[in-house]
């Protein structure tokens, strides 16, 4: 179910990327505000790295993240999310 590994990351006011933390992910990850099936294949497993199946697509997930953290107040309206899927084997933080 869990096919692939994305990254979650903000880009602070002050321009620096950082990750996301686990609890923000966590918070998303369970049952979700969007009610939307698609989002349910989303395994939070570290800071800033989420496990996702094949079927979520980025720009929706990242779009709804970015409400959703943004609504809880983990984001500032100046700072944006920022969803990537690195290569294979490269860029992975776990």
């Amino acid at each position: 179910m869990f096919q692939r590994k994305v990254l979650v990351d903000y880009m602070g006011d002050d321009g620096e990327t950082k990750p996301c933390l686990l609890a923000w992910l966590d918070t998303f990850a369970m049952r979700n505000f969007t009610n939307e099936a698609v989002f349910d294949d989303t395994l939070p497993i570290a800071d800033g790295v989420l496990e996702i199946g094949k079927r979520v697509p980025l720009e929706r997930l990242e779009l709804a993240m970015e409400d959703w953290f943004r609504r809880k107040g983990y984001l500032k309206t100046d700072e944006r999310l920022r969803i990537t899927e690195p290569s294979s084997g490269k860029g992975h933080r776990v």
